[in-house]
């Protein structure tokens, strides 16, 4: 039984977030090839630009799918405890336990 405050059929949207990077990292590939092609190097160069970004971006989404449910929590992975205000660090609690407002 879930008794946190997320939706029960949340999930994370690493798979998809993987998705969309390697469609893009293939189209922008394919297009800094066809403007090499074409002699245009200066699209050639802004695709191989969005290229390196996707790939990038695809290989932090793998790393946090490959760290686990911390990154990727199923149906099995019970919710994260609240702090209930807590400011462990910094020890600045209100008299109620809740965390003490501290702007100037």
């Amino acid at each position: 039984m879930r008794t946190g405050n997320e939706p029960v059929q949340a999930r994370s949207p690493l798979k998809i977030r993987c998705g969309l990077a390697l469609w893009g990292l293939l189209w922008a590939t394919a297009g800094a090839v066809a403007f090499v092609a074409a002699g245009r190097p200066e699209w050639a160069a802004a695709c191989a630009a969005v290229a390196a970004l996707a790939a990038a971006d695809l290989a932090i989404v793998i790393r946090h799918i490959r760290q686990g449910p911390h990154y990727q929590p199923g149906k099995d992975i019970p919710p994260y405890e609240p702090d209930h205000g807590r400011n462990d660090v910094l020890r600045r609690w209100n008299s109620n336990g809740r965390k003490r407002d501290i702007r100037p």
